[in-house]
């Protein structure tokens, strides 16, 4: 069986529960500070290369108006998340006999002003993203700055979930959720953990 390597502070005990009882778990203080201050650094020194999502195959939508960059192997520091996320899909894989190969993310900023309204990240069944998980970057963050993630767990009750500093969510991806509006500028990872076709 694969070993399976996590920070100490992801009690995965816990969050196998709570994605059983609840579809969503959040993790705080989920990696060393060093570590996070690295990913600030990555994803301000990158910000003049985010584009906005709200562009989709040259459509302009009115869901969504953030701002992304896709993670590669160009961004070494995301990256190392990415794998992290990884090897949380081998503990998801065998705890809720998923078929999770791959996870695909990207830096988000949300300015002043900007949002995400209601909408499930697999709608309907209809692509492979089975969990997604937002992590947040900023190293600071009042309540009063919004950009707060709301969240509908699997009995439909709704719950409002702070971007604290250094915080990982993580929820099923058809749950309906959205993002308020930011007073101040919101930095985070997207991730989906995928089940494609992609062979390993």
């Amino acid at each position: 069986m694969e070993d399976v390597f996590l920070p100490q502070s992801w009690a995965l005990d816990q969050v196998i529960s709570d994605l059983h009882q609840h579809g969503f778990a959040v993790i705080d203080r989920a990696y060393e500070q060093a570590y996070l201050h690295d990913l600030v650094e990555e994803c301000t020194e990158n910000i003049n290369r985010f584009r906005e999502a709200a562009v989709q195959n040259g459509v302009v939508t009115q869901i969504r108006s953030d701002h992304i960059l896709w993670i590669n192997e160009n961004l070494p520091i995301a990256q190392q998340h990415i794998n992290t996320l990884q090897q949380l899909a081998i503990t998801l894989n065998r705890a809720f006999f998923t078929s999770i190969r791959e996870v695909e993310a990207h830096f988000a900023c949300y300015n002043a002003g900007e949002f995400y309204t209601l909408h499930r990240d697999n709608p309907q069944q209809k692509n492979d993203r089975v969990f997604s998980a937002v992590y947040y970057l900023h190293e600071q963050w009042q309540s009063h700055w919004g950009g707060q993630l709301r969240l509908q767990d699997v009995h439909q009750d709704w719950h409002i979930i702070e971007p604290a500093p250094n915080r990982l969510v993580i929820f099923q991806s058809d749950l309906l959720h959205e993002v308020l509006k930011a007073q101040q500028q919101r930095l985070s990872i997207t991730a989906w953990l995928r089940s494609g076709l992609v062979l390993w």
